[in-house]
C-alpha cells in the first residue's frame, strides 16, 4: 500500500522531470548573429539572431536567418544543424577550387533533359559549392554558342545566382563585380579552350584550315 509521503515524492519527482523535459536543450553554437550561412534549399542566409521559442511546451533554441533573396525568414533549431545540411561560407581552398572548376571543359552527359535536369537540380539544392559551380560551367554559353532552351536558362540563372552570393560574401565584394569576375573566367576559358580546338584543326587539316581562313578573309573585304 503506498502511503501518502510516498505519493508526495512520486509527485514530485515527475513535476521535476517535466520541469527538465520543458527546458532548452543546449548545443555548442556553430554560428552567431550577423554570421553568413548556406542552406541547400534555400542557399545563402543571414543569422539574425539565436533565441529560444516554445514549441508544443518545449523550448528550443533556434537561429533565426534572414534570405534576402527571397525575403523570407527561416528557424533552425540549433541541434538540427548538421542533420539539415546548413553550413558556414567555403574556405578559401574550396573557393580557389571552384575557380579552377570554372575553368574546365563543360561535361554534358548525352541523356534525356528531363534527367540532365534532375541531376542539375540536385547539385543547385545539394549545398554545395563545386557542386554548384559545375551547373554553372555546364549551362553557360558564349554569344557563339546555341541558344540556351528556358528550362536550362533558369537553371543556370538560379545555380549562377546563388554562386555569385556565397562567393560575394566569401570574397567581401559586392554581387555586380562578383558576376563580372566569375563570367569573365567562364568565357576566358572557353575563348582559350576554341583557340586550342581552332590549332589543332589547322594542324591536322592545312589545307582545309587555309581555305577557311582565305574565305574568312574574303568576306571581310567584300
Amino acid at each position: 500500500m503506498t502511503t501518502p509521503k510516498k505519493t508526495a515524492v512520486k509527485k514530485q519527482t515527475r513535476t521535476k522531470a517535466a520541469s527538465k523535459s520543458s527546458e532548452p536543450k543546449k548545443v555548442k553554437l556553430k554560428f552567431k548573429a550577423g554570421d553568413f550561412i548556406v542552406y541547400p534549399a534555400h542557399g545563402l542566409g543571414k543569422v539574425v539572431a539565436v533565441a529560444t521559442e516554445t514549441i508544443a511546451e518545449m523550448e528550443i533554441e533556434v537561429y533565426v536567418i534572414l534570405f534576402e533573396q527571397d525575403k523570407m525568414t527561416l528557424r533552425v533549431p540549433t541541434m538540427k544543424v548538421d542533420s539539415s545540411g546548413m553550413r558556414g561560407l567555403a574556405n578559401d581552398m574550396v573557393l580557389k577550387d571552384a575557380f579552377t572548376t570554372l575553368k574546365g571543359r563543360p561535361r554534358v552527359k548525352r541523356t534525356m533533359w528531363s534527367r540532365r535536369a534532375q541531376e542539375y537540380e540536385g547539385k543547385i539544392n545539394s549545398g554545395d559549392l563545386l557542386l554548384l559551380t559545375e551547373v554553372v560551367r555546364d549551362l553557360y554559353r558564349t554569344e557563339e554558342q546555341p541558344d540556351q532552351s528556358y528550362s536550362e536558362r533558369q537553371l543556370y540563372e538560379r545555380a549562377i545566382d546563388r554562386m555569385v552570393r556565397e562567393v560575394a560574401a566569401i570574397m567581401k565584394m559586392d554581387r555586380g563585380p562578383t558576376m563580372d569576375k566569375i563570367i569573365d573566367t567562364l568565357s576566358s576559358a572557353r575563348a582559350k579552350a576554341a583557340a586550342k580546338a581552332a590549332a589543332k584543326f589547322a594542324a591536322e587539316n592545312p589545307e582545309l584550315a587555309a581555305a577557311e581562313a582565305q574565305a574568312a578573309k574574303d568576306a571581310e573585304e567584300s
